[in-house]
């Protein structure tokens, strides 16, 4: 994820920080000495939310380790103010891998509070007797409870939380996946009206954030899983461009993004003698309009990839979708035995889909533009 600072790695899966993290870690020092408490009590406050982000990560490796079970690798984990993220390369389609996966984070968090529960007895031996807030200073008491509250909330059958994938994969075992995911979808909405509902009328407005986060997450959910189905029986044939574009090695960059802003194509496989030598992705291309150094001085050769996915026109669709997000690549070549012929992108692709369903009765692609 842009913007993010990898801060350790483990079982080959990076850990990130997003800069953002930065301001929670501000707020929560703020909260302390804006009421007087001192800089001890803020910097305990700093300790207890790094603790519970600590948590969070051994959550998301619940997730990427169950997932790379079944030969799904993760890409990284990212700590963002929210939570936590795990990118795995793709969600399982099995239901049961589906739940198995999902329930990993959870489970994880479970394990925490059962071996904090030990120290947390221990402590509240030596607690005080006229102490009437157990909870004042007792780290492992609290840093428990957060993990309880990490698995209820989890649990909340929800997109895009772990319990709406539990139930999604619950619903799929007898239903068909997109079905499934319509009804884990519209189960996840009606849960977060009543959150809205239950924060409006005790002015709790985390909720509110929070129903919204479903709502947003239970809709991307359920257009990816029609957008996949709208894959089934179709080829990387039908979908690929034939007519687009490429640069020679010494184009300069701002070539490469005069020629982005202007069409559907956004990456660009990069020739020498006729032969692919690598491709200048979108995020790359994101990544140098920012930076005014690498527009006057940096060429597609210097800023290209020489990882270029390559895949059969006769592929199915899916599969292709599937090994775009394994090799994290937003274009792959397409090639017809030992001859190149076309090229797939994520904007090619979802300009494709777009044709389909502005004309659902055309069982072929006749009428889709293949030039970008």
């Amino acid at each position: 994820m842009n913007g993010s600072l990898r801060i350790a790695k483990f079982a080959g899966i990076g850990v990130y920080v997003h800069w953002s993290f930065l301001l929670l870690i501000g707020w929560v020092a703020y909260q302390h000495l804006s009421q007087g408490e001192g800089w001890f009590a803020a910097l305990r406050g700093i300790l207890f939310t790094l603790a519970i982000f600590g948590c969070v990560v051994l959550h998301e490796y619940g997730h990427a380790l169950a997932a790379r079970r079944y030969g799904i690798r993760t890409r990284d984990i990212t700590l963002l103010p929210i939570g936590g993220v795990a990118r795995l390369e793709r969600i399982p389609t099995d239901p049961w891998q589906e739940f198995v996966v999902a329930v990993a984070g959870p489970a994880v968090n479970v394990v925490i509070a059962a071996l904090l529960l030990p120290v947390v007895l221990l402590t509240m031996v030596t607690i005080d007797s006229t102490q009437l807030d157990p909870l004042h200073g007792n780290f492992a008491l609290q840093l428990m409870l957060v993990n309880v509250m990490l698995i209820v909330f989890n649990l909340i059958p929800a997109f895009p939380m772990d319990g709406g994938r539990m139930l999604r994969a619950g619903l799929a075992a007898v239903l068909p996946h997109p079905q499934a995911t319509r009804v884990a979808a519209n189960v996840g909405q009606g849960v977060a009206i009543l959150l809205g509902l239950l924060g409006i009328v005790t002015q709790q407005w985390t909720l509110l954030l929070i129903a919204a986060f479903v709502i947003f997450g239970a809709r991307g959910e359920l257009q990816a899983s029609e957008a996949r189905a709208t894959l089934g029986g179709l080829f990387v044939r039908d979908a690929m461009a034939t007519d687009y574009i490429t640069f020679p090695p010494q184009e300069p960059i701002d070539r490469l993004l005069f020629q982005a802003s202007r069409g559907l194509q956004r990456d660009f496989p990069i020739v020498l003698s006729g032969e692919v030598i690598g491709m200048v992705y979108s995020n790359d291309l994101r990544r140098a309009a920012v930076s005014q150094e690498m527009l006057r001085t940096s060429t597609a050769g210097e800023l290209m990839s020489d990882q270029v996915p390559i895949v059969s026109d006769d592929l199915p669709l899916e599969a292709a979708v599937d090994k775009m997000q394994q090799s994290g690549s937003s274009a792959v070549l397409v090639a017809h035995g030992s001859r190149l012929v076309g090229l797939l992108t994520h904007s090619l692709l979802g300009a494709y889909l777009e044709f389909r369903r502005l004309h659902p009765g055309n069982q072929s692609s006749r009428g889709f533009d293949r030039s970008i």
